[in-house]
């Protein structure tokens, strides 16, 4: 269902496009790659410069990867547009260094927030990153079959509201996992 019509006429002024990608490697690993751009609809002007409209403020971009268990095994970031140009980009390197060793499934998001945020890292490449963990699992989900069936819970049940275990979809769609309607 989309959103309903705005209420008053209005202008584009910013776009920001993130893009998330998921490969499935020959050597069994899997990477993933996030891409976040930001373009004005008006010339823009910085402390740095005036950037162009429609030519991007911020393009960069992260990289890792992943075995089956989720560990990152490689990581790389880097930014084609930068608003403060090699200022920005010198904080690349970090992203690997502290990314590789990492679990998406095991405390990923608050470490990269100790690791990474602030003035430790870059917010925008540290904004995509956060996006890896369900990437990820999307990414997983196109090679793995829904595991109903089996003997263990599916991964997805309990981790949102509508596959919540006393839900009606997971009555309907995952009866073994049900768990009855909730009280109080």
């Amino acid at each position: 269902m989309p959103l309903p019509p705005p209420s008053a006429e209005r202008k584009l002024m910013h776009l920001r496009s993130v893009q998330l990608n998921g490969y499935k490697r020959v050597d069994g690993c899997w990477d993933i790659e996030a891409r976040i751009t930001d373009t004005k609809d008006h010339d823009y002007p910085i402390s740095s410069k005036v950037i162009p409209k429609g030519a991007p403020v911020h393009d960069m971009w992260v990289r890792i990867t992943i075995d089956q268990q989720m560990n990152v095994l490689d990581a790389c970031a880097s930014s084609d547009a930068a608003p403060y140009d090699v200022h920005c980009m010198s904080i690349a390197p970090d992203y690997s260094k502290y990314l590789v060793g990492m679990n998406l499934f095991h405390g990923f998001r608050k470490a990269v927030k100790e690791r990474l945020s602030g003035i430790h890292g870059c917010s925008h490449i540290t904004e995509l990153v956060m996006y890896l963990p369900t990437a990820a699992l999307q990414t997983f989900a196109s090679d793995v079959q829904d595991n109903a069936d089996s003997g263990n819970k599916p991964f997805q049940l309990d981790r949102c509201h509508a596959l919540e275990s006393h839900s009606e979809a997971v009555q309907r769609y995952y009866p073994r996992w049900y768990r009855g309607q909730k009280t109080g």
